[in-house]
């Protein structure tokens, strides 16, 4: 099966993240500013606004350019400081959102190396301090350096985060693979299982007619090859399903099928009976697929294993759920033991997947019957 394309993020997703990009950088812009009036800058328009205006635009584009971000970020902060301004701020909040961001980016070493370049320039530059006051001059280079750690960290931290989701939206993706691919294996198995046993009664009803009357052995090669034409039809729209996307799903035999699956089990040579009670097009589509299979499995089994004339199918279309009982009026199993080869395992996998319950065992009156009791989807007990 082809790779899933690349996941997109949906539309309210990508909405949500540019309204959070525009708040950031309305926040930057309004917090340097009011930074700068708080420690006695009279005149913002002399610098404070024009740095949180760039901060602020280059934060619109984090996302696509978070290294060129960073980078833009602390030129306009060195600008602005060999202009002659005093950053009220220090040199790593005005650019702590570029910071975090190309943290979460696999060039984290370059982040690092550049905002410890940054942090030795902020020490040289406020080396002024450290004459009237080592306790401040302490205090701005071990907070500068300790809210670059945690924005590396917070950014490291949310990238694995990042991943792991990732991983786990991978997960559920080659899950979903799998299970297509189990569920088509099941429709591969039903469709030739039905086929061999429809098309193996014809050829012998030919080869036992051949002499005493060729017109008839040659319907039942003609009705073979028909029913062999549909199988494989069936067989490379299932294959489709495995070679291409699970989008190029075909659609799968279900109840609008049944009458020709009933008429090909007639052909073969087994009377067939059908009682169906209630409304079969309420029936959902996953529903339909399961009683299909279950009746054509039956139909396979009955053909192959059981020497049986007659079948008959009785269909109970329910508001909560479905019940589908076939029974024959073959040999049964010698002492009741009932050995599960594939196609009753498929069954019971198929019904259970639906959380219904599948039964299958010697009929009461002889023969052997299988019943399924499927819920209806949406549906409450």
């Amino acid at each position: 099966m082809a790779e899933l394309p690349p996941r997109r993020e949906p539309g309210p997703v990508r909405h949500f993240a540019r309204i959070t990009d525009i708040t950031l950088a309305a926040l930057t812009l309004v917090f340097f500013v009011a930074a700068a009036l708080a420690t006695g800058v009279h005149n913002p328009w002399q610098g404070p606004i024009q740095l949180g205006l760039v901060l602020g635009a280059l934060l619109v584009v984090r996302r696509r350019r978070p290294m060129t971000v960073l980078l833009l970020s602390i030129v306009g902060i060195f600008v602005y400081h060999l202009s002659g301004q005093w950053s009220p701020a220090g040199w790593i909040w005005p650019a702590a959102v570029a910071y975090f961001t190309a943290a979460t980016t696999p060039r984290v070493r370059w982040v690092a190396a550049i905002g410890l370049a940054q942090l030795v320039y902020s020490a040289v530059d406020a080396r002024w301090i450290l004459d009237t006051n080592p306790t401040r001059y302490l205090i701005h280079v071990l907070g500068e350096g300790l809210l670059m750690a945690v924005l590396i960290a917070a950014g490291l931290t949310y990238a694995a985060a990042t991943r792991w989701r990732e991983r786990l939206r991978e997960a559920d993706r080659r899950a979903h693979v799998a299970e297509e691919r189990l569920r088509v294996s099941h429709e591969v198995h039903d469709v030739i299982a039905h086929t061999l046993a429809v098309v193996g009664v014809q050829l012998n009803v030919a080869a036992d007619a051949l002499e005493d009357d060729p017109a008839a052995a040659a319907a039942a090669l003609r009705l073979a090859k028909d029913i062999r034409n549909r199988a494989m039809a069936d067989l490379r729209s299932l294959i489709t399903v495995l070679r291409d996307s699970p989008a190029d799903t075909a659609p799968q035999a279900d109840l609008a099928s049944l009458d020709t699956l009933i008429a090909d089990t007639r052909a073969a040579g087994l009377e067939v009976t059908l009682d169906e009670r209630g409304d079969r097009a309420a029936v959902p589509a996953m529903t339909a697929i399961a009683v299909h299979r279950v009746v054509q499995e039956s139909f396979a089994n009955t053909l192959k294993h059981a020497g049986a004339s007659r079948a008959e199918v009785t269909i109970g279309y329910g508001p909560r759920s479905i019940t589908v009982e076939i029974t024959d009026n073959g040999r049964g199993v010698p002492g009741g033991d009932v050995t599960e080869g594939h196609g009753l395992a498929g069954m019971r996998e198929r019904v259970n997947a639906l959380g219904g319950a599948l039964t299958a065992g010697p009929a009461p009156g002889g023969g052997f019957a299988v019943r399924a009791d499927i819920p209806v989807a949406g549906s409450t007990a």
